[in-house]
């Protein structure tokens, strides 16, 4: 049994899943990111992993990547753990700075966008998506740095006349 239970950042996966991108995405979407455990029932307890543990990390990893807008390249990481002679994945989450996740291909819809609320995953509301989004351009408009840092004044005033 692992010392912990499924909750806002800790997932249980008896095996690789077909909604692994939507539950990556809830953690990304939500305020601390996550783990999400493959190999382990919704008790806890390690079943472990029967087939080619190098392959079943590659497939996760790939899935991730490919999968999910934008880049998560360095928001997550794949561990393999062992307990008990049994093996299985530590998928670890963190929280993404880019907000809002979501399915690639779909766009940001409430069918492609989702985040944790307790210990499953729900569909996210379109005022929240776009909340995330304004946020996101909001901050990276912000950061923009102009290429012309040593304009003056008359600088401008000239630019202005000439437009």
């Amino acid at each position: 049994m692992l010392s912990t239970v499924e909750d806002s950042r800790t997932e249980f996966k008896i095996k690789l899943v077909d909604d692994l991108e939507e539950i990556v995405i809830g953690f990304l979407n939500s305020k601390d990111g996550g783990n999400i455990y493959i190999g382990v029932d919704d008790n806890g307890k390690v079943i472990g992993l029967k087939n080619n543990i190098d392959l079943l990390e590659r497939q996760v990893k790939d899935r991730i990547i490919s999968n999910i807008e934008p880049s998560v390249l360095g928001l997550f990481d794949i561990e393999v753990l062992e307990k008990n002679n049994k093996k299985y994945l530590n998928i670890i989450v963190a929280r993404g700075l880019e907000k809002p996740y979501h399915l690639k291909g779909m766009g940001m819809t409430t069918d492609s966008c989702f985040i944790r609320v307790g210990s499953s995953n729900q569909k996210m509301a379109e005022h929240l998506i776009n909340k995330l989004f304004r946020e996101r351009t909001k901050n990276s408009l912000k950061n923009i740095i102009s290429p012309k840092q040593d304009l003056t004044f008359t600088d401008l005033k000239i630019y202005y006349k000439e437009k």
